[in-house]
């Protein structure tokens, strides 16, 4: 059985260390609903890596989150993630990107962990992915968290505050 734990992507910490952008509020609300309902968040190596891009790590609230490596039994996931993305490429219509194989892992992270139980993303493309997975029969052990949605409406509360 899995603990209700979150993966939290890159996209996330892109919109919550920025007060400008329009998805920040809904940011900021999940970080505090985590935190409040003791729900442990997870960060990839993966995902350090991808902000350090043009962050840098010191702006990440690294004393809430447990990091996750990406280890050897991440890697056969990813394996099995990629092929029926990479065969099925076609259906995705993603837009002016390539397929870009850290979605497939960091998935990999989240089914493969028993304390992972969300994975949060404002990626539409990596949504795309996601349904692709699971309809293609890929039962994936996570439900994806679209950043778009506000948490009241995704966890069916009124209040979160």
């Amino acid at each position: 059985m899995k603990v209700n734990g979150v993966l939290l992507d890159t996209s996330f910490f892109i919109r919550f260390l920025n007060d400008d952008d329009p998805l920040f509020e809904n940011a900021l609300e999940y970080y505090k609903y985590f935190l409040r309902e003791e729900m442990k968040m997870y960060i990839s190596t993966i995902s350090v890596a991808e902000y350090c891009v043009g962050g840098s790590i010191t702006e990440l609230p690294l004393r809430n989150l447990a990091i996750l490596p990406f280890n050897l039994n991440h890697s056969v996931k990813t394996g099995e993630i990629a092929r029926i993305v990479f065969t099925n490429k076609g259906k995705l219509q993603l837009r002016e990107r390539k397929l870009i194989p850290n979605d497939s892992k960091l998935f990999s992270q989240a089914d493969v962990e028993n304390t992972i139980s969300f994975y949060l993303s404002s990626d539409s493309e990596s949504n795309k992915i996601y349904k692709l997975l699971e309809d293609e029969k890929h039962k994936l052990n996570f439900r994806f968290i679209d950043l778009k949605v506000p948490p009241n409406e995704f966890f069916g509360f009124l209040d979160l505050k």
